[in-house]
């Protein structure tokens, strides 16, 4: 029994890759944490041909839904920020080259503040975490505003205002038990630490999982649940006590992938009425170990 268990374990590792996708259903902040659960079926878009279609981010930019996510291709090793302007990959567009080297991007954390929008890609690979400000007219193109952080290789950075201040979370991929939070009277000021930074949290809190949302009044944090598999669930937290100086926080309920992405969710973000997620299945192919070769050549320094 043991060495069949091997045996499928090998199996799956040179033949088993993740394939990612994204989803939508009718559900408000308000009935999701009423109901703690995706509360209806997910309407999936039909697939794209890469491998990664994930950490979806809607936002409206002039009355119309766009979609910003993260587009990843074992062929091309890094990932790539790309926008939808409807739910469908046909029309999708590429964002205009933040960096003029390959660096992995990905978890594009978009946001509208006082009529503007706003972009915080993931960039760990440039030690920097960076405010982009979104085209109206052209929303595929980000002008570059403010370094916020720089010198740490940050990964998944979400922020909210709150209480007078825009505070960004923040953690690093191998550190599953450390948040960091940072804060600023302004997007454009200077961005402080958190006086307990790294703050001391469960491992499947750390890390975002979407934008940080108000319900009832209530503030929470989804949060990316690896302790089964990478991009295994999402934890949903509210936040119940948020200063310069405390933090502290209670995990709510545990939102698990549906069918037939059942091996994973990861990104969870609310527009419009809509509640978009992302999901992995797991797909088999004869050439998936020379995908697997050539994306850990080309991406050997890459912070997922």
């Amino acid at each position: 029994m043991k060495s069949l268990k091997a045996v499928i374990r090998l199996f799956n590792k040179l033949f088993a890759y993740d394939k990612w996708n994204i989803g939508y259903l009718s559900q408000t902040p308000e009935d999701f944490i009423q109901s703690g659960k995706l509360d209806g079926k997910i309407t999936w878009l039909p697939e794209d041909r890469v491998d990664y279609a994930a950490d979806p981010f809607p936002v409206l930019i002039n009355g119309r839904m766009h979609l910003y996510y993260e587009e990843l291709n074992f062929w091309k090793g890094k990932g790539e920020l790309m926008m939808l302007d409807s739910m469908t990959f046909k029309n999708k567009k590429k964002i205009s080259a933040l960096y003029n080297y390959r660096v992995h991007l990905s978890y594009p954390h978009v946001f509208s503040i006082k009529n503007k929008t706003y972009c915080i890609p993931e960039s760990a690979e440039a030690n920097e975490v960076v405010l982009y400000q979104v085209g109206t007219d052209e929303p595929q193109k980000l002008k570059k505003l403010n370094v916020l952080l720089k010198g740490r290789a940050f990964v998944d950075s979400s922020i909210i205002h709150h209480n007078n201040n825009y505070w960004l979370f923040t953690s690093k991929s191998n550190k599953n038990d450390l948040l960091y939070i940072f804060y600023a009277d302004s997007l454009s000021g200077r961005f402080k630490a958190h006086e307990q930074n790294p703050i001391k949290v469960a491992s499947n809190m750390s890390r975002s999982a979407g934008r940080l949302f108000f319900a009832n009044e209530k503030l929470y944090m989804p949060s990316q649940n690896h302790q089964k598999c990478y991009g295994g669930s999402v934890v949903i937290n509210e936040i119940t006590l948020l200063n310069e100086t405390e933090f502290q926080y209670q995990s709510v309920f545990e939102l698990l992938p549906q069918s037939p992405y059942s091996q994973g969710l990861h990104t969870i973000n609310f527009c419009n009425g809509l509640l978009i997620v992302d999901g992995k299945r797991k797909i088999y192919s004869i050439i998936s170990p020379i995908k697997k070769l050539v994306r850990k050549i080309r991406n050997f320094n890459t912070v997922e």
